[in-house]
């Protein structure tokens, strides 16, 4: 398996390639513990087998028994490729349509080591988001993608590719379930079970519906929280000197450390696993790592970064507090991977890293309860330091609501399901971007060639000022940060694998901004194709009632109608593949989401799906949220009907007259 002919030649079969085992080299997932039965184990066994013919069933046996009890699931390590996995050249996958090339290189770069947090348990980011269950899985879709003509259709359950199936050209050359499980089985225990069996999957967001561009894809919308969390809470945009102290440096939270950077404060993260830490300076979004505490708190006015454990250095500056008086903290957040928090996505006090793992493994319930223990010692930290100032907000990854299970002092006086003693960023820092419309658009540049990127960078950028002009100061504030993001985002050197940029804008700037990409290919400004997508968590692509709709209060916040409806709209109306999700950022069973791809290929054709797809793709979610309520919603619904006579939104008549419903339900 030497080139991309080989990789999308189907299972290698004959002969077997040599057993190499887990390469000691690069970051390895935790065991998982799903706890099988004799009678279990068996059928794990027989699922996995049944990607080989018999002939191979005997030497195949016992090397996947010995990875179910070892690391308690089966990635198939022996099939792992050896090929440099990355983001190749559109041109250089054999393939029949370029819309099968384009996914082939979406799927590679999501498995990029640069990129992937474990890439050999085929894990992108979040701790458990998977883009395959196995590497036989991902033989045979590379292998399907290889043969596909654009009268067939991909279907994927939960990482195993069902096969190709006829369909229409204008239809999705894929559709892609990950985890959908009859709700009453969506439970963490069952989940372990069913991802054990090789039956279902966890797909995080962009992981499963290969859709991942590294760590830059969060970077944009942590440097806007971080921007807005300063206009809200300090009353400035000017954040230098001010202090911003997190946790997590994965592929998620990696972002963090950029962010704080480009937002000119001081970014204290704190990270127990070495191998993300190292990474993350080697790339040079951390300027200084530190493993004392004491260093930490001299260069805290001074350095733009460090690094250590997690509660241990609120407790620290928690102590300096009670000692001088001084709150060296102004803003504080959370993006450990609680959405995962027993199986390696939150390490507890005092256990080390190597610690922590050697206990979730030998003793799971144990492990539970430290687990928690160290929640509740977190929240104590961040209550006293709120208290005195700090302003905390969480960050839609489960932080809150873990908490508040394990029993940590985070409940809201009177609040509503979906409310905490603190807010989560969107209920009071992104809720009203959405609202208004915006959120992350995103492309990649398929000739991976940076010459593209930064001609589509400079076309974005274009695009967003001649709108500005005639926008509202509201919308004209969201415009210019993401001018200035555009314009910055090639000296912040971002890329990590594939030539990908992402910004936030609303529908007009996603339509106006793919138009003028696809020209750009159609006259051979831009060498390729280029893909346009978006991470899930937007306006319309996620249903989460601790995060994305953690401000929609009519009740319906933990309905799942609009990301499900969104990814259908989508298929329909000309997305080349389309995603649909349990769990992703908050976890398995609390949130439904669902993302797209679409190629720009240069054609007529190209044009009509982006314009029409991407008009459905907003405002479904801000129909929605102004159907709950949402006034800024409404307005921007509003003028969109104004500018196309097509659509037409059901709006909500609010009661004016609060004593109406009081006289009616007291009598």
């Amino acid at each position: 398996m030497s080139n991309l002919k080989e990789i999308c030649s189907g299972l290698p079969l004959d002969p077997l390639p040599p057993t190499r085992g887990r390469d000691p080299n690069v970051p390895h997932a935790p065991v998982r513990t799903p706890n099988l039965t004799a009678q279990e184990e068996q059928l794990a066994l027989r699922n996995a087998l049944r990607y080989f013919p018999p002939s191979h069933h005997a030497t195949l046996a016992p090397e996947f028994a010995q990875e179910l009890r070892q690391y308690g699931h089966i990635y198939m390590y022996r099939f792992c490729p050896t090929l440099r996995m990355r983001a190749y050249p559109i041109d250089q996958y054999p393939c029949r349509t370029r819309q099968a090339a384009a996914m082939m290189l979406m799927v590679m770069n999501n498995l990029d080591p640069t990129v992937a947090q474990f890439p050999q348990e085929l894990v992108t980011y979040g701790g458990n988001g998977q883009v395959f269950s196995n590497w036989a899985q991902f033989h045979l879709v590379m292998h399907y993608l290889s043969e596909m003509t654009e009268e067939q259709t991909l279907v994927m359950y939960s990482g195993h590719p069902m096969g190709l199936f006829p369909s229409l050209p204008s239809s999705p050359r894929a559709v892609i379930t990950n985890g959908m499980v009859v709700p009453n089985y969506s439970s963490r225990d069952q989940y372990e079970k069913m991802f054990a069996l090789g039956v279902s999957m966890y797909g995080q967001m962009t992981a499963g519906s290969y859709c991942y561009i590294g760590p830059q894809g969060i970077v944009h919308g942590t440097l806007l929280t971080v921007l807005n969390a300063g206009r809200r809470y300090l009353g400035t945009d000017d954040l230098r000197g001010r202090v911003f102290v997190t946790s997590g440096l994965g592929g998620m939270s990696g972002a963090q450390a950029k962010a704080a950077v480009i937002a000119g404060c001081v970014g204290v993260i704190a990270e127990v696993d070495e191998a993300p830490l190292r990474k993350r300076y080697e790339q040079g979004w951390v300027m200084e790592v530190t493993s004392s505490l004491e260093q930490c708190i001299k260069q805290l006015r001074i350095v733009p970064l460090c690094v250590h454990d997690s509660s241990l250095i609120r407790e620290r500056l928690l102590q300096e507090l009670e000692k001088t008086g001084d709150l060296l903290v102004d803003l504080g957040s959370d993006q450990t991977s609680l959405h995962n928090p027993f199986n390696g996505g939150y390490y507890p006090v005092p256990l080390s890293f190597r610690q922590a793992n050697l206990l979730m493994s030998a003793d799971p319930d144990r492990f539970r309860s430290t687990v928690q223990e160290s929640l509740r010692r977190h929240i104590k930290a961040i209550n006293k330091l709120s208290d005195a100032g700090m302003f905390f907000w969480d960050y839609g990854n489960a932080f809150l609501l873990e908490a508040q299970r394990a029993g940590a002092e985070v409940t809201k006086a009177d609040g509503g399901a979906t409310e905490f003693r603190y807010p989560s960023y969107v209920q009071h820092i992104m809720g009203d971007i959405f609202s208004l419309g915006f959120g992350p658009f995103r492309w990649v540049c398929t000739s991976c060639d940076p010459k593209d990127l930064a001609v589509t960078d400079d076309i974005a950028a274009k695009v967003l000022e001649e709108i500005t002009a005639s926008m509202s100061d509201r919308i004209k504030q969201q415009y210019s940060d993401n001018i200035r993001w555009i314009k910055e985002a090639g000296k912040h050197k971002m890329v990590v694998g594939s030539q990908a940029r992402i910004l936030y804008s609303d529908q007009k700037g996603r339509i106006r901004i793919a138009l003028a990409m696809n020209q750009a290919v159609a006259d051979g400004r831009v060498s390729a194709p280029v893909v346009i997508s978006r991470d899930h968590h937007d306006v319309s692509g996620t249903d989460s009632p601790f995060r994305e709709t953690s401000n929609v209060y009519d009740g319906s916040a933990f309905c799942a109608d609009m990301a499900v409806q969104n990814v259908i709209g989508d298929a329909f109306r000309g997305a080349t593949w389309v995603a649909l999700h349990n769990g992703g950022g908050v976890g398995w069973g609390e949130v439904t989401n669902g993302g797209f791809g679409l190629l720009l290929d240069g054609s007529d054709q190209a044009e009509k799906r982006a314009r029409l797809m991407l008009s459905w793709d907003v405002s479904n979610g801000v129909a929605r949220r102004c159907w709950s309520g949402n006034a800024n919603a409404y307005e921007t619904i509003q003028r969109t009907m104004e500018e196309n006579r097509q659509l037409r939104v059901t709006v909500p008549f609010p009661v004016q007259d609060e004593r109406v419903l009081d006289h009616v339900l007291q009598g």
